[in-house]
C-alpha cells in the first residue's frame, strides 16, 4: 500500500492524489532521508521513528504515519486540553498567581519533562522553576534554601498536573 502522507515531513497528499510531496519533493511512502530532522506530533510531542511512522494508539503492532497518528488522538487524548485552554492568556498560561509560557507548560504536562524542545529557549520563571523542582524531587520534598514563592508555585503546578491528567471532564 502506498502512503498518501510524506513520511519525511508529515505533509498529506491533496485528496490522496499525487506521487511526490509538494513540500519536500520526496515520493509519498518513501522513508525519510537520514540527514533531515524528523517531524514530531504537535499533540504528544513524539518524534517519528526512522521509518517516518509512529506506533498506533488504537492497534498494537501497527505503525501509522503522522497524520493518522494525530487523528487517533481524537479518541486517545493526552489530557484535558479544552480545560487547559481556559487558563490561556495569549501565549502564556495563568497558574495561581503566576504566568508561564503556555507551550512549555503543556509540553511538561504531556511529557513530564521540562524541555522546550529543539531550537527553543526555555523561559526561567517561578512556574518553570517549580516544574523543574517537581521533576527532580517530587511534590512533597522539603528543599534546603527553598523560597516560599517556589513552594507555592510547586503546589499550584501539582494541582494543575492532577487536574490535567484526569482527562476531559465528563458531563
Amino acid at each position: 500500500m502506498i502512503s498518501s502522507v510524506c513520511l519525511q515531513c508529515g505533509t498529506p497528499s491533496e485528496a490522496g492524489r499525487g506521487s511526490f510531496c509538494r513540500r519536500c519533493g520526496r515520493p509519498y511512502g518513501e522513508p525519510p532521508s537520514a540527514t533531515v530532522e524528523l517531524p514530531s506530533c504537535p499533540i504528544c510531542y513524539r518524534t517519528v521513528d526512522d521509518d517516518g511512522r509512529l506506533p498506533s494508539l488504537e492497534r498494537p503492532g501497527l505503525r501509522v504515519d503522522l497524520v493518522r497518528h494525530q487523528a487517533e488522538h481524537d479518541r486517545h487524548p493526552v489530557g484535558d486540553d479544552e480545560w487547559l485552554e481556559t487558563l490561556r492568556i495569549g501565549d502564556r498560561i495563568r497558574i495561581g498567581g503566576w504566568t508561564a509560557p503556555f507551550e512549555t507548560v503543556r509540553r511538561y504536562l504531556v511529557t513530564g519533562q521540562v524541555e522546550a524542545g529543539r531550537n527553543r529557549a526555555l523561559a526561567h520563571d517561578a512556574i518553570v522553576t517549580a516544574m523543574t523542582q517537581l521533576n527532580r524531587w517530587g511534590p512533597d520534598r522539603d528543599i534546603f534554601g527553598d523560597m516560599p514563592e517556589w513552594k507555592a508555585a510547586r503546589a499550584a503546578v501539582t494541582v494543575l498536573m492532577e487536574r490535567y491528567a484526569r482527562g476531559r471532564a465528563r458531563i
